[in-house]
């Protein structure tokens, strides 16, 4: 995979941030730092497309049958086979 260099300008909140992210542990250096932060907005970004997706077929799909008590019975039992 090919890299591409970036020059980016931070606050000195923001660089102590940063630092104290790397200094933890958790990322070797800055880069992985950011390479993290823009995996993570692309799998949040990801997510909201499908979460509005769902929402557009759910609202297409029209009114249950179902009344309200129904759902929320058939919702604990959902979560209750799930755990």
């Amino acid at each position: 995979m090919s890299m591409q260099r970036k020059t980016i300008t931070l606050t000195d909140q923001m660089d102590f941030w940063v630092k104290t992210q790397v200094n933890s542990g958790k990322y070797g250096n800055d880069s992985e730092y950011f390479r993290d932060l823009v995996r993570r907005d692309q799998e949040r970004q990801e997510a909201e497309i499908r979460l509005r997706s769902l929402l557009d077929e759910a609202e297409k799909s029209g009114l249950s049958d179902f009344s309200p008590q129904e759902i929320w019975d058939n919702a604990v039992a959902l979560a209750a086979n799930n755990t």
